[in-house]
């Protein structure tokens, strides 16, 4: 089944995603963000949180993951808007859950939660579309 055959009101499956102190600090450093928060404990707890914790590419990086795991690989995000919430930490679980909230044609919007355990860590809504027959 394709995710062209979702409705308004479909809602994605959810997915839960244990946080580590490597997920953190490699996702961060792969998306090149070098800011020490993100990797080292002594400096995130100078700055008055109890360890490193997520950056914000990696939280758009893991929403990506999430809506193309559920529209496949013939799928291309067009857009998304993100906001972010309580942090996530190493030893989080953050678990995303998504709703589809308009369908136009070809073009899917789907609305994006990912909370732990203090809450709602980032809202956002992401536009899929289908390149499925597209050219290069």
């Amino acid at each position: 089944m394709s995710f062209l055959d979702c409705v308004v009101g479909t809602g994605l499956p959810a997915l839960e995603l244990p946080l580590d102190r490597t997920l953190i600090v490699a996702a961060a450093i792969s998306s090149q963000d070098f800011e020490d928060v993100h990797h080292d404990p002594g400096k995130a707890q100078e700055r008055g949180t109890p360890d490193v914790f997520m950056s914000i590419n990696s939280t758009n990086g893991f929403i990506d993951r999430y809506v193309t795991d559920w529209s496949g690989p013939a799928s291309r995000i067009v857009k998304i808007a993100l906001r972010l919430g309580v942090p996530n930490f190493a030893g989080d679980t953050m678990t995303f859950t998504g709703e589809v909230v308009e369908k136009d044609g070809s073009t899917v919007t789907v609305a994006v939660q990912g909370r732990n355990e203090r809450g709602t860590h980032v809202t956002a809504t992401v536009t899929v579309t289908s390149v499925e027959g597209a050219t290069a």
